[in-house]
Formats: structure tokens, C-alpha cells, sequence
């Protein structure tokens, strides 16, 4: 059974840094593709970033330059750093994961969530 449980929530100043992390169990992982979506209250919930199983990743326009997506050295865990947060930055932070052939937006597997709410 696939589990995914993200951490490292928080609030922060605008202009600060977070990092999450989600914590995978049950698959393997090297067929696997990972992501980090947001949803936003009263929003639709967006892709912000996406690490396939060779490793290259993709971004929202929104969060280039300022987040990163990447595994760990056994690729059971995935971090989202988090840098130059911005008020818009806030909403519920969800890791999703499945096979690389499944559009991100389709994957089956997903965590709980993990809030991040930023200041002005």
C-alpha cells in the first residue's frame, strides 16, 4: 500500500524559507514520479513541481527560481525547498506520486497535506 505523509509546514515571514517533506512507503520508487501540489482556499489546486524517476524536474511558472523539488539518496523521500515566500505562496501543500506514464494531475497516490501560510 502506497503512503505518502508530508511535514515541515509552517508559517513565515514573507521573503523567509521552508522546507517540506514527504515520507514514501510501498512502491518502487524507481518507477515511480513524484510532485508537489498547492491548493489555495477558494482556488484549484496547481501543479507546483515534479521530479520523474531519471531525476528532471518542472515547475510552475510561479515558483521558478524560488522553490526546488528533490529525493533523497534512496528516493524515499521528497523535499520541496522553499525560498523568497510570498504571501501567494500560502495554501495547503499536498505530495502526490505514481507511475511516470500517469499525468501528474492523475496521480493516484497522495498525502495529507501540509500547511504554509506566509505574511506580508
Amino acid at each position: 500500500q502506497v503512503q505518502l505523509v508530508e511535514s515541515g509546514g509552517g508559517s513565515v515571514q514573507a521573503g523567509g524559507s521552508l522546507r517540506l517533506s514527504c515520507a514514501a512507503s510501498g512502491y518502487t520508487y524507481v518507477t515511480y514520479c513524484m510532485a508537489w501540489f498547492r491548493q489555495a482556499p477558494g482556488k484549484e489546486r496547481e501543479e507546483v513541481a515534479t521530479i520523474d524517476s531519471d531525476g528532471s524536474t518542472r515547475y510552475a511558472d510561479s515558483v521558478k527560481g524560488r522553490f526546488t523539488i528533490s529525493q533523497g539518496n534512496v528516493k524515499n523521500t521528497l523535499y520541496l525547498q522553499m525560498n523568497i515566500l510570498k504571501p501567494e505562496d500560502t495554501a495547503m501543500y499536498y505530495c502526490a506520486a505514481d507511475r511516470c506514464w500517469v499525468p501528474a494531475t492523475n496521480f493516484r497516490y497522495w498525502g495529507q497535506g501540509t500547511q504554509v501560510t506566509v505574511s506580508a
